[in-house]
């Protein structure tokens, strides 16, 4: 599985990418309790298991730690409360230290740092179901038994057509909702948000029925593992981003001084 190197540079990447965005709301503290989660979180498990085997001692107490901790969602469940608030201490200290900056001039909250811990959890697992277990772990697996691997895939045409349609209202919807207009609003984005979850949804329920429900089972989407991807970039990517988003501070700071929304 990836080492400490893989985890920490991919979410502390993608931290300084919401940093550089953010204008402050997206501080070098959530930047690294965000890419601390990732690597030191879920891998506390592992790492219990590992002393405990080395030392030969209690090891079966440090493969129940492992079972328990080394978990995309158990994680946050045992730990995330604690954590929340020694982060929320912590970056508290930091700040008053001098030690490191959060350009707002204000700590963490508890709230943000639970929103951290568990965007650092699932994005560790981002990389684990990819690259371990020589390519076989259950997830990996999972998302591709969502395709068509026993023979060529037929072309059906019911499958042409409704992902056709449901591509079509994805552009259309998105063109439509920003189209250009003489008063622009905020809610433009909300908007597009919530035509991506729709027509997703859509998609996924398209391919379940194909797949789980019709007997027998026909490719939803030629030979493609569509319902696999879809549900795995949503659980293990946009969630983790949106729950760094969530954690922001509400209003924008640029070089130390408070920017209040237009």
């Amino acid at each position: 599985m990836p080492g400490p190197g893989p985890h920490m540079m991919y979410t502390l990447g993608s931290g300084v990418g919401l940093m550089s965005v953010s204008h402050g709301r997206f501080s070098p503290h959530h930047c690294l309790f965000y890419g601390i989660n990732a690597f030191l979180g879920p891998d506390l498990g592992s790492f219990s298991e590992w002393l405990t085997s080395t030392l030969g001692v209690a090891e079966s107490f440090g493969s129940l730690i492992m079972d328990a901790i080394h978990h995309p969602f158990y994680y946050v469940l045992l730990l995330g409360l604690p954590l929340s608030l020694f982060y929320s201490w912590l970056s508290r200290i930091l700040l008053q230290k001098g030690i490191l900056d959060s350009v707002s001039g204000i700590s963490l909250t508890r709230r943000q740092c639970l929103l951290l811990v568990s965007a650092g959890s699932l994005s560790h697992f981002f990389l684990d179901h990819l690259f371990e277990e020589n390519g076989h772990s259950s997830m990996y697996l999972w998302i591709l038994s969502t395709g068509w691997w026993k023979s060529r895939a037929p072309v059906n045409p019911d499958a042409v057509v409704v992902v056709g349609f449901l591509c079509s209202c994805f552009i259309g919807g998105f063109i439509y909702i920003n189209r250009v207009k003489t008063v622009k609003f905020r809610s433009q984005s909300a908007q597009s948000i919530r035509l991506i979850l729709v027509i997703a949804s859509l998609y996924c329920l398209w391919c379940t029925s194909q797949i789980y429900w019709r007997n027998p089972p026909q490719p939803p989407v030629g030979e493609e593992a569509d319902l696999g991807v879809l549900v795995f970039l949503a659980i293990y990517f946009f969630l983790p981003h949106s729950l760094c988003i969530f954690s922001m501070n509400s209003r924008d700071y640029h070089n130390g001084t408070e920017q209040l929304p237009l």
